[in-house]
């Protein structure tokens, strides 16, 4: 019992660590231009984790690691290429509207993935999980439109839900390459995507930021992508992964309250409306993951797949707010 208590306290803590992304990059891009936020956001995590590999080769934890193969190139650099292009929509995003609304309209990568997998990879969406995403793309063409009784639409929600449509590809990329090791998958994608990010950012014409706002860039990136992730997966391996995902859905809503708290949010009529239907989305959807899903004494998947006799552990993504987050379980 103790260690469930556990688990969920990562989960949340997971959760809340990437939900202080967007509000605290609402305040750092009075300082640090949009593109090169992107960029220093992804490289602190991708230079985090790789500590913490080096930390776990230390401690002899690698052995049992599945790393990239050749093979596994054209998925890698997918992966990297949506990686640079997503999180500078996002910053821009950020820049344009109010952090909750950011905050919410996130949920569109669960729509942009699950379509994307729909159509392109054959997967099966069960009605409740359409429902669903109905009643997110609702609420994001609500969030999308000013308010004070103006019917013109949000730039900021344009450059957000793009940002949501590359993860959603992104996601759709990593799954291909999902059973390899996590800790190097979000290496590379830190690593690659934030100094193509950076790279992008000098040929535009913007500035490096000076150290301490560098650094701390790289600090909150490390925070709410290197932590959360590794929090995530130290959760998932109680709880499972339908559960951690639950725990986890709150990300978007404590990211709402961060915007309220730390900038003085107070968004337009419209958005409450779009935050109840978000709500009940998220609701319907959890229902859906968890009883897609079922616990007994190992952890099974309801989607087909064939592995014939072997049994093994692979890591792969759920739709979550998180453009970074893979984990692994057993079947």
């Amino acid at each position: 019992m103790n260690r469930n208590k556990t688990a969920v306290f990562f989960a949340l803590l997971a959760a809340a660590l990437y939900a202080i992304n967007v509000p605290m990059s609402k305040i750092l891009l009075s300082e640090v231009s949009p593109t090169m936020l992107a960029g220093f956001l992804y490289f602190g995590a991708g230079v985090g984790i790789g500590i913490l590999l080096l930390v776990k080769k230390k401690q002899g934890k690698l052995e049992q690691e599945q790393w990239l193969e050749k093979k596994d190139f054209p998925y890698t650099a997918a992966m990297v290429l949506l990686d640079i292009a997503a999180p500078i929509f996002l910053m821009f995003g950020i820049a344009n509207t109010t952090s909750a609304n950011v905050s919410l309209l996130n949920n569109f990568e669960i729509v942009a993935t699950s379509v994307i997998a729909f159509v392109i990879f054959k997967e099966r969406i069960s009605q409740r999980l359409s429902f669903g995403i109905l009643l997110v793309v609702l609420s994001s063409v609500i969030l999308g439109f000013e308010g004070e009784g103006t019917f013109s639409f949000n730039i900021g929600s344009v450059f957000v839900l793009a940002a949501c449509i590359c993860w959603g590809f992104e996601n759709n990329c990593t799954r291909s390459i999902s059973e390899k090791s996590s800790e190097q998958i979000v290496l590379i994608k830190g690593i690659f995507s934030g100094l193509g990010s950076i790279a992008v950012a000098l040929v535009i014409g913007e500035a490096f930021p000076t150290l301490p706002y560098m650094l701390s860039v790289m600090l909150l990136g490390f925070v709410a992508y290197g932590l959360s992730i590794n929090f995530y997966i130290m959760a998932q391996k109680s709880l499972g992964a339908a559960r951690t995902s639950a725990f986890y859905s709150i990300a978007p809503f404590l990211g709402v309250g961060f915007s309220f708290l730390l900038l003085q949010e107070r968004p337009a009529i419209q958005f409450y409306i779009a935050l109840m239907i978000m709500l009940i989305s998220t609701g319907i959807m959890i229902k859906d993951t968890l009883g897609a899903e079922k616990l007994y004494s190992g952890y099974q998947h309801s989607h087909a797949h064939r592995h014939g006799e072997l049994v093994h552990t692979h890591t792969h993504r759920h739709l979550l707010y998180n453009p970074m987050h893979i984990h692994n379980h057993s079947h």
